[in-house]
């Protein structure tokens, strides 16, 4: 029996350690949001924060967590700054398809929430890896660069 902290709730999972996160958080724990896509790490689909940063949990075998907060899209809007980028997603009309698109939220949170004015390098730097196979590149560029602005605003206010 794993002990897990999801999205801010302490969870059991009777899995074995080499269980893939994804699979535990798919399919013993029920949320969904978090999607496969190639199994090998390579296209940012399943892309959760553990302690903040953005990890693909479809390579993370769950015997290799401790104590570390893992949050799914599920949980993302709980915070300003996901607030902020699930809005800018809209305002930009980034989803098509919408399969990769709790992967890039979860990666554009991860990167807008330690650099608020992110560069274009940095912007493609964080996003490398979350492929979309709808091309919404251009949009979910504008949105980031949109919501660095909302989540200044409200750091300023704090």
């Amino acid at each position: 029996m794993k002990t897990l902290n999801i999205n801010g709730n302490i969870v059991q999972a009777d899995v074995a350690d080499d269980t893939p996160l994804l699979w535990v958080l798919r399919d013993e724990l029920g949320l969904t949001g978090t999607k496969y896509g190639c199994g090998i790490a390579q296209c940012g689909a399943c892309t959760v924060h553990m302690d903040g940063a953005p990890v693909r949990s479809c390579s993370l075998p769950i015997g290799a967590l401790t104590d570390q907060k893992i949050t799914t899209i599920e949980a993302i809007g709980e915070t300003p700054v996901g607030q902020a980028v699930q809005k800018a997603w809209l305002e930009h009309e980034v989803v098509q398809c919408g399969y990769c698109q709790s992967g890039q939220i979860m990666s554009a949170t991860a990167l807008l929430a330690n650099n608020n004015t992110p560069s274009d390098s940095d912007i493609d730097m964080a996003m490398s890896g979350n492929i979309c196979r709808c091309a919404t590149y251009t949009r979910i560029r504008s949105a980031i660069k949109d919501v660095q602005f909302v989540d200044a605003m409200e750091g300023a206010s704090s």
